[in-house]
């Protein structure tokens, strides 16, 4: 009886000591990501800094009749900076897509992922397109009236994730949404319902807007 209840002592003590040096190593891990939280909140990351750089428009065509369509094919150059000292940034996920008075006219296109150190650069040059996008009567009204004008406002927008690092420490994720406007001027003022065929390329050098969130 003795035996038993001196193994029982033991094994009560085993167990006692595990759950000591668990709770331990919790505070522990606990105390240092508080500790680089902490840090990262006295930071203060800022947003990244995003420029468009230039636009190459190969097709830009509106249908003429009902059922009103917008054919685009585009190349834009964009790059994007991290202002941080001590913050890097991984981008997890971009779609760019360009709009037309908040109206998508190209399908997204996925951006490769990146990190950035600080105060490093990142530059990506993909191709935009949309094939016959379907337009309202209304923003179709508009369209021919900028055109008629000869120039048309196009924003290229890029919505993402993103990641902050500090040491070793990686924040949650976060929402990205950048819009990027492009002013867009053609030589044919009657290219309302016709292709534009000669390559027109911008140099734009314009800033974005960004805006980011808790996802």
């Amino acid at each position: 009886m003795s035996i038993k209840n001196c193994g029982d002592h033991h094994h009560y003590k085993r167990r006692k000591l595990y759950r000591r040096l668990l709770i331990g190593a919790a505070v522990f891990v606990g105390v240092i990501s508080f500790a680089v939280f902490l840090v990262w909140v006295i930071l203060r990351p800022s947003k990244p800094h995003f420029v468009l750089q230039d636009v190459t428009v190969y097709n830009f065509s509106v249908s003429a009749t009902p059922p009103y369509t917008l054919t685009m094919t585009m190349q834009i150059t964009i790059s994007a900076r991290n202002p941080n000292d001590r913050i890097g940034i991984y981008y997890l996920k971009l779609d760019a897509f360009g709009t037309y008075r908040n109206q998508p006219i190209t399908l997204p296109t996925l951006l490769p992922a990146a990190y950035q150190g600080h105060h490093d650069v990142s530059v990506w040059s993909p191709f935009l397109q949309g094939d016959s996008v379907p337009v309202s009567p209304f923003v179709q009204e508009l369209l021919g009236q900028d055109l008629n004008v000869g120039a048309v406002l196009v924003n290229v927008k890029i919505d993402g994730r993103l990641k902050w690092k500090v040491g070793t420490w990686v924040s949650t994720t976060y929402l990205l949404n950048v819009n990027c406007p492009a002013y867009i001027k053609f030589s044919d003022r009657n290219a309302a319902s016709a292709a534009v065929v000669s390559v027109l390329k911008f140099q734009l050098a314009q800033g974005c807007s960004v805006e980011t969130g808790l996802a």
